[in-house]
């Protein structure tokens, strides 16, 4: 497999996985997902946050907020690899109850990663609402 393959390949499962979760109320597996290292940073539809402590605080603001997941699905447009730093850019197509009210909507997403020790880390999140 190639590294372009290899990473996608991590898209479509550990980094779903770890979406999905969050969206049913459980920021674990995104948390093991976000590098460790300086810097990190979220431009969120919700919030900002700059730097591991304030991307963390804004993880349990979404661990608390988001719950009862039934659909998340993750529309990719386009990706890369170079080296040991990729992106993805895409559509989240979403329906949760957040604060235990339903909602359905759409995101687009555009992330960076680096690879750290071998495995790849999220590094910086932009996301923003789709206008209807």
């Amino acid at each position: 497999m190639s590294e372009r393959e290899d990473f996608l390949t991590w898209v479509k499962t550990a980094l779903y996985d770890a979406e999905l979760a969050l969206h049913n109320g459980d920021a674990g597996p995104r948390r093991a997902l976000w590098s460790r290292q300086e810097p990190v940073s979220i431009l969120g539809a919700l919030r900002n946050a700059h730097g591991r402590q304030e991307v963390e605080e804004l993880f349990a603001v979404l661990e608390r907020s988001f719950s009862d997941c039934t659909s998340y699905t993750f529309e990719l447009q386009d990706y890369d690899v170079d080296g040991d730093m990729a992106y993805t850019a895409g559509l989240e197509h979403t329906s949760v109850s957040m604060d235990g009210r339903p909602r359905s909507y759409t995101l687009r997403a555009t992330q960076v990663y680096r690879r750290e020790d071998g495995t790849w880390k999220v590094a910086h999140r932009h996301a923003d609402t789709v206008a209807e």
